[in-house]
């Protein structure tokens, strides 16, 4: 392991769980010894990848890792990251394929992709408008979002979309417990009838939910494969994108789909 790549290795230790670390510490879960990982991070925080906080001289990430972050946010935004995203998924599923992203209170759609491999399929428009009660994306994001923006947005008045659309707030808090559990949000003719979505929160880097990858499939076509297909890849495609993004889940998210 070279110098740089030893040094860059370090900076891996911190996480949203332990946001600063002392000399000790790294030393133990480095396996490098003492002297070396104090010249180490001496020439990190010299260069302000890390810096030194509070009487016991602990370290934390510096400024010069915000500056590239966002950088980063700059040269590789949610949109252009998600297309690639959206167009595997969908051509793994063979169904349409969607993210939306909370503005506000409201769910807006903001890309999407099409299979060619149906001549029928649920349709799209980007910056529609979802509703989070009656969509797999809505449910989605209220499983994962703050108790006071999820008050907020169950104390609206809730309209019916089609006669399955659940309207019933505390019908809405099971389906949501349902979705912490399974790592899955499911509508079935909630916005649409005759279409069955699925969906998954995107987390950004603070760990907050900020939207929903969804897949919309006609409800005929929901084969016992489909259902077994369709959870599985948009799982992966979730933490996919969230990573991609420099998001991170919450450290109780499911990393593999529950059964």
């Amino acid at each position: 392991m070279g110098t740089v790549t030893k040094a860059l290795s370090l900076l891996s230790y911190f996480n949203h769980g332990r946001p600063e670390i002392g000399l000790s510490d790294l030393t133990r879960a480095s396996g490098l010894n003492k002297a070396t990982v104090y010249r180490l991070m001496s020439e990190l925080q010299e260069a302000g990848f890390v810096e030194q906080a509070g009487n016991d001289r602990s370290y934390r990430l510096g400024p010069q890792v915000l500056r590239l972050a966002a950088l980063r946010e700059a040269a590789v935004p949610i949109l252009s990251v998600s297309r690639r995203v959206l167009r595997d998924l969908s051509d793994e599923t063979a169904e349409t394929t969607h993210l939306s992203l909370v503005q506000g209170e409201q769910l807006n759609s903001l890309s999407h992709a099409y299979s060619p491999r149906h001549a029928t399929k649920v349709m799209m428009e980007d910056a529609e408008v979802l509703t989070y009660h009656g969509t797999a994306s809505g449910l989605a994001v209220l499983a994962h979002a703050t108790p006071d923006f999820t008050d907020s947005i169950l104390t609206q008045p809730l309209h019916h979309h089609t006669p399955a659309t659940i309207t019933d707030p505390d019908e809405i808090r099971s389906a949501m417990a349902r979705v912490r559990q399974t790592g899955m949000a499911q509508s079935i003719g909630g916005f649409e009838a005759e279409v069955h979505s699925h969906a998954v929160p995107v987390f950004g880097p603070d760990r907050q939910v900020i939207g929903a990858l969804a897949v919309a499939a006609p409800l005929s076509r929901m084969t016992p494969e489909q259902k077994q297909l369709i959870p599985q890849a948009l799982h992966r495609a979730g933490l996919t994108l969230t990573q991609r993004i420099g998001g991170s889940p919450p450290a109780d998210y499911p990393q593999e789909l529950a059964p």
